[in-house]
């Protein structure tokens, strides 16, 4: 397992020196057939990631947000998103990151998170718990949802769900609602200084390195019904141990 998050953690760090080469300049911004955009630095990163991982474990699989998949039925997955906030970094502020798990015969056992922009970096690994810039990382304590702080992000088909009001009902209790999205609300809560995450429009790219992260950190991480994460997740609820349950039983009333 170190080997594995030594290379990831390479493979992160010569990404964001070619992510923040082209931040902030000049390049084209192309449209996916799901509308969604891609740039030159999405694919070179992409590319940089796929080189070092498969160099050092070329009977790995590989699932990327760009290229595809590669013996995805190998014993061990590599789930890469390059940019995961492309509009972001289209848009040049810094709510973007690269993200990087690793799965072993269906579960999740490693992830790296990195933000180039903010010069941030969180990572866990099965059994080695989780850190970020070299701390070690822990979810609250808090058990009251009257003292939570919950942070949404992604809830356009949520919206169109009965579940929409169980989620006023949530607004209705908690101590502070925030929208902080993307890796950020992740960090956050990893790092006890949010106590919930609401998202559901999301795919395994974007979340699998996050949700080894706040499981490492002592958090609870499934999606809106409750499931572990897995390659078809597309909604989350994340949330430290004393509050994951009341979030989930409010969410299905």
């Amino acid at each position: 397992m170190e080997l594995f998050l030594k290379s990831a953690l390479a493979a992160a760090e010569a990404a964001a020196v070619e992510i923040l080469h082209y931040y902030r300049g000049e390049f084209e911004v192309e449209l996916k057939s799901d509308q969604t955009p891609v740039t030159v630095a999405d694919r070179r990163a992409e590319e940089i990631i796929r080189r070092i991982l498969l160099d050092a474990f070329p009977d790995h699989g590989f699932y990327g947000e760009e290229s595809g998949k590669r013996l995805a039925d190998a014993e061990y997955l590599w789930l890469v998103d390059p940019i995961d906030g492309t509009k972001s970094f289209v848009g040049g502020y810094g709510m973007f990151s690269t993200q990087i798990a690793l799965m072993h015969n269906g579960q999740l056992v490693l992830g790296v998170s990195s933000a180039p922009a903010a010069g941030e970096v969180a990572w866990a690994a099965k059994g080695m718990g989780a850190k970020l810039d070299g701390i070690q990382l822990q979810v609250s304590s808090r058990t009251s949802l009257a003292e939570a702080s919950v942070s949404t992000g992604n809830l356009q088909s949520m919206a169109r769900s009965r579940q929409w009001s169980n989620l006023g009902r949530i607004f209705a209790v908690v101590n502070r609602t925030r929208g902080y999205g993307d890796y950020y609300h992740y960090h956050r809560l990893a790092a006890g200084q949010i106590d919930a995450v609401i998202e559901s429009d999301v795919n395994i790219l974007d979340i699998a390195a996050l949700s080894v992260i706040i499981r490492e950190a002592g958090g609870i991480f499934t999606d809106l019904e409750g499931r572990p994460p897995g390659l078809k997740t597309t909604s989350v609820l994340a949330a430290s141990p004393g509050l994951h349950s009341q979030l989930l039983e409010i969410l299905h009333l």
